[in-house]
């Protein structure tokens, strides 16, 4: 399992919403993607109040690079990008303990 993390900015028309229509949007937007990419884990998190680099962050455990890409493009194709309510800041996959990955490999 690898994990992304997508570093956004929410743009104007997705603070000119309330919270309940906020809610609705990430849901229909975002939440109903989940089912469509087996595999895929969503976490959010507010980072407004700590950052001025992004205002959210999403944390994406992907099974591999394929469905990350593919989960990528369904946000592509969803209101989070063509309204657009937010902005992509950076996408920074991981692999966690990669280097220990690595070390394994290099002693076979």
């Amino acid at each position: 399992m690898n994990t992304c993390f997508i570093l956004v900015n929410a743009l104007p028309a997705w603070l000119r919403l309330s919270r309940g229509q906020r809610a609705e949007v990430f849901a229909q937007e975002v939440l109903s993607l989940l089912p469509q990419h087996p595999g895929i884990q969503l976490r959010h998190f507010d980072a407004e109040a700590y950052s001025a680099v992004c205002s959210d962050v999403l944390m994406c455990e992907v099974p591999d690079a394929k469905a990350l890409h593919f989960f990528i493009e369904g946000l592509r194709d969803s209101a989070i990008y063509t309204t657009p309510y937010f902005e992509v800041v950076h996408i920074i996959p991981t692999w966690e303990d990669g280097y220990r990955a690595y070390e394994v490999a290099q002693v076979l």
